[in-house]
C-alpha cells in the first residue's frame, strides 16, 4: 500500500509539509510507503477550462508543460491521497487550487478515477479561515467518491511561522490521529 501527498504551499519544508509528514510517520509505522511531493517552486497552472481531458479520457491533462499529468500518474498509483494546503485568505493556496482543479477536471472525465480511494485534507492556518480550506480539500475527495478517513478534531495545525505549527500539541496529536485511522481504513479497504 502507498499514500501520496501534496503540500501546497509555497513555502518548502513549512507548517503544512510538517504536518503532512506528522500524518506520514503513522502510516509508515503501519508499514505504507509513502512520499510527500511539495509544490513549492514547481510550475502548476490553473485549469484552462478547454475541455480536451473529456474528449482524450486519457487520465491526462492536455497541458503538458508543468507537473499536474506527473501528480496524476501518482494518484493513480496510490491507495491512499493526501492534500494539504496553508491557509489564504480563509482559502487554499493557487498551487493547491490548481492541482484540485486540473486533477479533479481529468479524473471526472475518466469516469473518476480516483474512485474509493482514500483521501484527507491537512491545513495550516495562523489563526483562522481553515475549515473553508479544510472543506474545499473534502469536497475535492467527495465528489471524486473517494473515502475521507476522521480524526480526533478537524485536520488543521496552528502556526505562521515555518516550524510554529510543532508548538501545536492538538494541531499534532490530530494528525497522528489522522494516520492511524488512514492505516486502518486502508487495510480495511485492501480486506
Amino acid at each position: 500500500m502507498n499514500v501520496i501527498a501534496f503540500s501546497g504551499s509555497a513555502r518548502k519544508g513549512g507548517n503544512t509539509a510538517i504536518l503532512i509528514r506528522e500524518v506520514l510517520a503513522e502510516l509508515e509505522k503501519e508499514g505504507i510507503t509513502t512520499e510527500l511531493v511539495e509544490l513549492s517552486g514547481k510550475k502548476i497552472n490553473g485549469c484552462t477550462a478547454c475541455m480536451k481531458c473529456f474528449d482524450n479520457k486519457d487520465q491526462r491533462c492536455s497541458v503538458k508543460d508543468d507537473i499536474i499529468n506527473d501528480c496524476i500518474e501518482k494518484m493513480l498509483a496510490a491507495d491512499g491521497i493526501i492534500i494539504g494546503s496553508p491557509t489564504y485568505f480563509a482559502d487554499l493556496s493557487p498551487q493547491t487550487k490548481a492541482l484540485i482543479d486540473r486533477t479533479g477536471m481529468v479524473a471526472r472525465a475518466n469516469s473518476n478515477m480516483f474512485r474509493r480511494k482514500a483521501g484527507a485534507a491537512v491545513v495550516a492556518a495562523r489563526r483562522a479561515g481553515a475549515i473553508h480550506v479544510f472543506d474545499s480539500i473534502n469536497h475535492f475527495f467527495t465528489i471524486g467518491e473517494m473515502i475521507i478517513p476522521g480524526s480526533s478534531y478537524w485536520n488543521i495545525g496552528m502556526g505562521r511561522q515555518k516550524g510554529e505549527v510543532e508548538s501545536d500539541k492538538e494541531g499534532m496529536d490530530t494528525m497522528g490521529t489522522l494516520g492511524r485511522n488512514m492505516a486502518w481504513l486502508l487495510k480495511k479497504l485492501q480486506g
